[in-house]
């Protein structure tokens, strides 16, 4: 599992919520906050996250699905007493359902939108609360670039994903007088089981040179930096803006996507 080697002061010692823990970016994400010196609380449903506490120190895993309002504030009450004061939240928690907008089911639409966008509110109204009480701490929520660049088959997703990264925006601006820094991290394409799902009925080389090259057919523009990013890229990226380093930036949205999405 990739690990970042970024300096990361002010995370030793804090404790870090990660939503989607288990796999992916969310584990590449615990990595580096453990590796920083976090204690971190692992939040996942699925099974593969007490693997994740075995083989990383330091980390204690809730199975918790986000979905469940009422499970997430039970969860993150029982954080706070059994672990310590919350100072991290990361959102990585999603899903991803592929499909036209004409033929895509009421219950992929709305399981998309719990997960991304629902999922999102659950966590963080249920630790707002306490960090406004601490006056401190630093949310960071995981995106897609895909919220910015419209793509065949995948309203569902990039919808949830823009709504999540209005969503912590707006927060920002109501924590910020209490010292809370809110920002979204907004991934392009990235190696994890989500984009291998993606290329299951394809040559995964040919999959892997559609997403770098662009695919006009689908109004797809390629990676201009030429790869596909890493979990531990996206990391990388959330422990900067969880750290110190990142102490006066509030309410951003920073893309790590190679260029991928033009942003200006």
């Amino acid at each position: 599992m990739p690990t970042s080697t970024a300096p990361a002061p002010g995370i030793a010692g804090q404790i870090a919520v990660v939503t989607g823990a288990a796999q992916g970016i969310g584990a590449a994400v615990c990595t580096a906050l453990a590796t920083a010196g976090a204690k971190i609380a692992a939040l996942d449903i699925d099974a593969r996250l007490q693997q994740l506490a075995d083989t990383l120190p330091g980390t204690h895993p809730y199975h918790l699905d986000v979905r469940d309002g009422p499970a997430v504030t039970a969860t993150i009450d029982a954080i706070e007493r059994e672990i310590g004061p919350i100072g991290i939240l990361v959102n990585v928690a999603g899903v991803l359902h592929t499909g036209p907008v004409a033929t895509i089911t009421d219950e992929d639409w709305h399981q998309t939108f719990a997960v991304n966008t629902d999922g999102v509110l659950h966590t963080c109204r249920a630790t707002a609360p306490h960090m406004i009480t601490r006056r401190t701490g630093a949310i960071v929520t995981v995106a897609s670039n895909a919220a910015s660049v419209p793509r065949i088959g995948m309203a569902a997703y990039a919808a949830s994903k823009a709504a999540s990264a209005a969503f912590t925006r707006c927060l920002g601006l109501e924590l910020a007088p209490y010292g809370i820094r809110c920002n979204t991290v907004s991934p392009g394409s990235t190696d994890t089981a989500m984009l291998r799902a993606l290329a299951a009925d394809r040559d995964p080389q040919n999959a892997r040179n559609a997403v770098v090259n662009g695919d006009p057919a689908a109004f797809r523009i390629g990676i201009p930096l030429g790869r596909i990013a890493t979990p531990g890229d996206i990391a990388d990226a959330v422990l900067f803006l969880a750290s110190d380093q990142a102490r006066h930036i509030t309410l951003q949205e920073l893309f790590v996507d190679g260029g991928a999405s033009l942003r200006p």
